[in-house]
This record gives C-alpha cells, sequence and structure tokens, in this order.
C-alpha cells in the first residue's frame, strides 16, 4: 500500500506547493515587520513627529534593529511558571497567524516551464471554515501565554482576550452567513471568481452591514485598537504577554501583525474581489501578466486596510470592557442576525 502511495505521488505539485508555501509565510513575515514601521511612521505623522530615522536611511532599517535587539536579549522564564505551556503559548500564536493564509487566492493561475498552478496552497471547498477554525486556535496561543505565566494580570488578559474573541466571533460568523447565502459556497477562490464575472459587482454592493460588521469582529479578534483590552498597559501592567522577554515577546508581537496582514487579505477577498481589477479584461492578457496584475491589485487592497488598522488605533481612544461586550452582544450581534434575516427575504423574494 505504501509502495502505491508512494507511485501515486505528484513530486512537481508537491514541491511547487511547497515552494508557494515558503513563499507566502516569508511574505507574511516580511510584511508584518515592515508593518511595525509603517504603524510608527503613521503613528508619527498623526502627532506631528518624525517617527523611527536612526537606523537606515529614513529609518527603513527600523524593523531590523527591533528584530535583532529582541533576537539578542536576555530570555528569562519565570521558575513559577509553567515551561512548557510557557513555550508552545507565542509559538501557536504564530503557528495559528499563519495558517490562515493557506487558502487564500494570492492570485490567478500561472503558466510555467509548461505547467499550470494556482497562487494558492489550498483550494478546498470549505475555505472559510478553515479560516474560523485556525483564527479560533490563535485564542488558545494567548490563554495558554496568560495562564503558564502564572501572574494575576497575565491571567486576566488572557481572559478578556479569550471572552472577546469568543463574543466577536458569534457576529462575524453571522455576518458571513449572508455573504454565503448570497454566494452559494465555502470556497475562497470560487467566491472571487463570483465577483470577477461580468455584470456581477463586488461583494461590498450586496453586503454593505456586512462587511461593516465583519470589519469591526476583525479589528477585535486582532485585538487592535479600541479593542486591545487583554493588552491594556493601564490597567493590566502590558497583558498577557508581561512575563516574556527575546523572541517569545517578538512572536506575539509578530503575530498580531500577522493577523492583521491575512485579515485584511481575507476581507479583501470576500468583499472587494480579491484579485480582481476593475474594468479590465484578464483574458486579453497573457496568464502570467495577468496574475502579476492581480497580485498586485490584491496588494494593494490589502495595504488600504492596514493602512486602515493603524489609522484607527491612533484616532479612537480604547473602549472600556463593559462597553466592549455591550457592543458585541447588544449591537453587533442583533445586526447579524437582522442582516441574515434580510438577506434570506430577499433572495426568497428574487427568486419568486
Amino acid at each position: 500500500m505504501l509502495h502505491l502511495l508512494a507511485i501515486n505521488i505528484d513530486w512537481a505539485l508537491f514541491f511547487e506547493k511547497l515552494i508557494l508555501i515558503a513563499v507566502v509565510v516569508f511574505a507574511s513575515l516580511g510584511i508584518a515587520l515592515y508593518s511595525t514601521y509603517a504603524e510608527r511612521k503613521i503613528a508619527a505623522v498623526i502627532q506631528d513627529r518624525r517617527g523611527p530615522n536612526r537606523a537606515g536611511p529614513f529609518g527603513i532599517l527600523q524593523p531590523f534593529a527591533d528584530g535583532v535587539k529582541l533576537m539578542f536579549k536576555e530570555e528569562i522564564i519565570p521558575n513559577s511558571s509553567n515551561k512548557a505551556l510557557f513555550i508552545l503559548g507565542p509559538g501557536l500564536a504564530m503557528t495559528a497567524a499563519l495558517l490562515t493564509s493557506a487558502v487564500i487566492p494570492w492570485g490567478g493561475k500561472v503558466e510555467l516551464f509548461g505547467r499550470t498552478f494556482e497562487l494558492q496552497i489550498a483550494d478546498i471547498n470549505i475555505g472559510i471554515l478553515y479560516i474560523f477554525a485556525v483564527v479560533s486556535l490563535g485564542v488558545y496561543g494567548v490563554m495558554i501565554g496568560g495562564w503558564a505565566s502564572n501572574n494575576k494580570f497575565s491571567l486576566m488578559a488572557a481572559l478578556r482576550g479569550a471572552s472577546q474573541a469568543i463574543s466577536y466571533e458569534l457576529a462575524m460568523g453571522i455576518s458571513l452567513i449572508a455573504l454565503l447565502m448570497m454566494t452559494g459556497t465555502l470556497s475562497m477562490r470560487t467566491i472571487v471568481l463570483q465577483q470577477m464575472a461580468p455584470h456581477h459587482y463586488w461583494n461590498i454592493v450586496y453586503q454593505p452591514l456586512g462587511f461593516l460588521i465583519f470589519i469591526v469582529c476583525a479589528f477585535a479578534e486582532c485585538n487592535r485598537t479600541p479593542f486591545d483590552l487583554s493588552e491594556a498597559e493601564s490597567e493590566l501592567n502590558m497583558g498577557y504577554h508581561q512575563e516574556y522577554s527575546s523572541m517569545k515577546l517578538g512572536f506575539y508581537l509578530f503575530s498580531e501583525y500577522v493577523n492583521m496582514f491575512i485579515s485584511s487579505a481575507v476581507i479583501a477577498t470576500l468583499y472587494f474581489g480579491g484579485y480582481d481589477v476593475p474594468f479590465l479584461n484578464e483574458s486579453l492578457l497573457s496568464p502570467n501578466v495577468a496574475a502579476i496584475i492581480g497580485v498586485v491589485a490584491l496588494m494593494i487592497k490589502v495595504a488600504f486596510f492596514i493602512f486602515l488598522f493603524m489609522w484607527v488605533r491612533w484616532t479612537v481612544p480604547r473602549f472600556r470592557y463593559d462597553q466592549l461586550m455591550n457592543l458585541g452582544w447588544k449591537k453587533l450581534l442583533p445586526l447579524a442576525i437582522a442582516n441574515m434575516l434580510v438577506t434570506a427575504v430577499v433572495i426568497l423574494w428574487l427568486k419568486k
């Protein structure tokens, strides 16, 4: 049986996927790395100051300086902590952040060396369910890190993060149900292709309220201001990663920016056509040129949403915890249910 299995493996496809995985992972880490630089520059502009400007021209090497500093910092593991879980927490947070990129279609089809392959690691027919499943695993990274630290402030922050994620995942999931009733599929690539079809608009046109609910919940899922209650320095003395240092702390910090990048890619894919370019007929171009243009278009959309994440962080103050939960349970959840019901009624009415 093993011999037959080895014969049937498409090794060319295996190495294509392996290369694509490496490109997506390193691109995600690189974008997360320079998102820290972009955020500091955007904050500096908003606050009328210069921002990082010492490491390299215009401070362009500042992310590398920060990374080197974290790598060479002394690594401290508290004696009273659960050492195995203390080490597992940041690794799980980073792994969950990177795994969500597997089902995102980054572009169209590419032809190289006589083979055609898609710029997507895995085109599975339950792509959205996969994203939700992996995102829910990221909460364990926060919970494990906060509990294993054996610090009351870290534990309180981890409990906040877990309750926040559970609360806002409900509204996010229900807002997506309305979108799925329209598309009739859970495949991310199929959703993009439907938006690219003639006489069809991006899903933001059909689901503006669903998009608004989804992006607010994305802010909460990424622990971004004004929903960063698990990292409230003034209340919790830094948050769930208070006891962490060196690259373990770096993993927690970078996983937040990876989540922000992937969330922006998911938003662009579901509601803004993914790699679609408006008014461009891809059939008139060669597949490779069309794929490159598509990747660039998707990255522009992703960059806009990353900027939106940062703009909101340096503009809107942090909510109180009771305000956070009231918004999730009493505002967003009823709105998501109402949006789902209205969408269902409209679909049934149009089919008559």
